[in-house]
């Protein structure tokens, strides 16, 4: 099975594109029904907050009637796909899930289940009989994934709850400090990849001195010698001391929910070996994706935004250059593609097309009376005055008209920005052409050259390799990741957001 970026519905992904057991460890960090909005945070080149905070996801489920078929589906035992799962275990799912309606009744913390529990199904569907799942969560439900859990994957498979320690700033005034995270490790069988010298830890000094003197081993009256400690060092325990990403780290890329590498690194290394398969169906800023290729694992990761997959295929151009080979499905290919995205959601749409042009996106929280008639942007240096340049861009998939370049040349010109870009997936009229042309150039200093100030893309031309014309100068738009080459050494790239 090849890399592969798939955009859309992870239950659905995983029915048409996932074969039975072909994956061999399975991470996922899904969104817990904590009742937020999670918002993708910029900063602007010269280090200040941005207005613009994208909005990633909303961390709410509600009782509609999708959740309701959801139910439904489960608890008749069988899938849209058809009866491709034991009877045994559908019955204990199904039984479960009627069990947590009789107790919490129908609300949004059961929408939430009922949306784990069929995506569960197909996950135990897909992992390798070898396999392992870690399900990352919150103590706001994990109580309740935990049922879950046992119910799909079965009790006698349930290997570890790993508690993620970590500190923080700030404590509330009525209650301890929460400082932890759940991580729930099951196996699919009783014969799983397990590498316990592959993350082992170093020994407390103490323990080293201790154990520089004879330290005896007798048991039940046998003397079985010295006791010893590994040469490879300690085996984990089951909580885990791993600090998160600050908010000012270097290493942080914008996403709300990213995860250190080192945890997960541990948990890539612990459960699969070079080679192996590792899917991530919720897999935001790809920190799961970046950690498997390093690991020379392959990988599937699949997300329901277009602003994610084009912040994970940046990721992956910053920290491994050319040398990674995957696919991206469910992106639009051709113009019929692009219209049924519009039509479907205009702001997907919007971020898929930014994505075209490597593009940061600005506020989508647009309201009436604040719209900046700026869609993205691209920054850039092109001398060595140290000066951050900029690009707007506009997005429009309806009808467009000489009106909108006169517009965006304005907006150009207010934000001090050097070019305006307009995006469309409409053919341009003759006076919006007229209009770009009589907008003059932006002359760079560092490549002693003119590009035009206002510029026009289509959507068939961007499919087909068309780019923007500007200084081919340090592109800075997005947040750098940590480079690696083809040997695993790493180095972090010189240009940072913050």
């Amino acid at each position: 099975m090849k890399n592969a970026l798939y955009y859309g519905d992870n239950l659905d992904i995983l029915r048409r594109y996932i074969p039975d057991n072909s994956v061999d460890l399975i991470y996922l960090d899904p969104p817990f029904n904590s009742q937020k909005s999670y918002n993708i945070l910029f900063k602007e080149p010269d280090g200040s907050q941005s207005p613009a905070q994208i909005k990633a996801f909303e961390d709410t489920w509600h009782w509609d009637k999708k959740a309701e078929d959801s139910y439904i589906e489960i608890t008749e035992s069988k899938s849209r796909s058809g009866e491709r799962y034991s009877t045994k275990a559908s019955k204990r799912v199904a039984d479960m899930i009627i069990a947590f309606r009789e107790f919490l009744g129908v609300n949004d913390m059961m929408a939430y289940l009922v949306m784990m529990a069929i995506r569960l199904v197909e996950l135990h569907r897909v992992l390798k009989d070898t396999g392992s799942i870690y399900l990352h969560c919150d103590p706001v439900a994990s109580h309740y994934l935990k049922l879950l859990l046992d119910a799909v994957f079965g009790g006698k498979n349930f290997r570890n709850e790993i508690v993620w320690c970590y500190r923080g700033a700030g404590y509330p005034k009525r209650d301890f400090g929460r400082r932890h995270d759940i991580i729930f490790r099951y196996s699919k069988n009783k014969d799983y990849i397990f590498n316990i010298d592959e993350v082992r830890e170093k020994y407390a000094e103490s323990t080293i001195e201790r154990f520089r003197h004879h330290i005896g081993n007798i048991r039940g009256g046998r003397d079985y010698g010295d006791q010893k400690l590994n040469p490879l060092g300690r085996q984990p325990d089951d909580w885990w001391q791993i600090q998160p990403i600050a908010p000012s780290s270097k290493k942080r890329l914008g996403y709300p929910t990213q995860k250190p590498e080192t945890l997960l690194e541990r948990i890539i290394k612990a459960s699969s070996n070079e080679g192996d398969i590792v899917l991530d169906p919720f897999c935001g800023c790809g920190t799961t994706i970046a950690v498997a290729e390093r690991l020379k694992r392959n990988w599937i990761g699949i997300d329901i935004t277009h602003l994610a997959i084009s912040l994970i295929k940046h990721r992956i151009k910053d920290t491994f250059g050319d040398e990674v080979e995957y696919e991206v499905i469910g992106e639009p290919v051709s113009i019929s593609g692009a219209e049924q995205l519009a039509q479907q959601d205009r702001y997907q749409f919007q971020w898929w097309a930014l994505g075209l042009v490597c593009a940061r996106p600005a506020d989508n929280e647009k309201k009436k009376g604040k719209d900046k008639g700026i869609d993205g942007y691209i920054y850039f240096h092109d001398d060595n005055s140290g000066k951050t340049k900029k690009i707007i861009i506009q997005v429009k998939s309806g009808h467009i008209a000489p009106s909108q370049i006169r517009d965006l040349k304005g907006v150009v010109q207010r934000e001090n920005a050097e070019i305006g870009v307009f995006i469309t997936l409409r053919n341009p009229t003759k006076g919006m052409i007229e209009e770009t042309i009589s907008s003059g150039y932006y002359y760079s200093p560092g490549w002693n050259k003119n590009y035009p100030k206002i510029q026009i893309l289509t959507i068939k031309e961007l499919l087909t390799g068309k780019e923007i014309a500007y200084p081919p100068g340090l592109n800075i738009t997005f947040k750098n990741a940590k480079r690696y080459n083809s040997n695993g050494e790493g180095s972090q790239n010189t240009l940072d957001m913050e």
